[in-house]
């Protein structure tokens, strides 16, 4: 990538007079920087991009409180807060069983 020296916006190549230069939206023109080659990156082919694998586990690394689940009367249960609402407002705590994985939310 080559960037103008101007304004400092990205450089695209242009075909002028049947020679390839590069070209900036400010007006800029790069005529002596030799043969430009566009290539693709090897990271942008899709036989070459690797999938990450989601691995399903019980173990969890959430904080432990003490809190009584609806469903089975377990007194533990992992938690974690999250900002549902407007911004001057206090976040939404989870809390998910440890036992039997029921959640449910706290609002107080």
């Amino acid at each position: 990538m080559m960037f103008c020296p101007k304004c400092g916006s990205l450089l695209k190549p242009k075909t002028e007079d049947n020679k390839r230069i590069l070209v900036c939206s400010c007006g800029f023109k790069d005529k002596g920087s030799g043969p430009i080659a566009i290539k693709e990156s090897l990271a942008t082919k899709k036989e070459d991009k690797k999938s990450d694998a989601i691995v399903d586990s019980d173990q969890e690394t959430l904080p432990i409180t003490d809190a009584e689940c609806e469903k089975c009367k377990h007194t533990k249960a992992y938690y974690w807060l999250v900002q549902t609402r407007a911004a001057d407002e206090p976040a939404t705590k989870f809390l998910k069983c440890v036992k039997c994985k029921h959640t449910w939310r706290d609002y107080s």
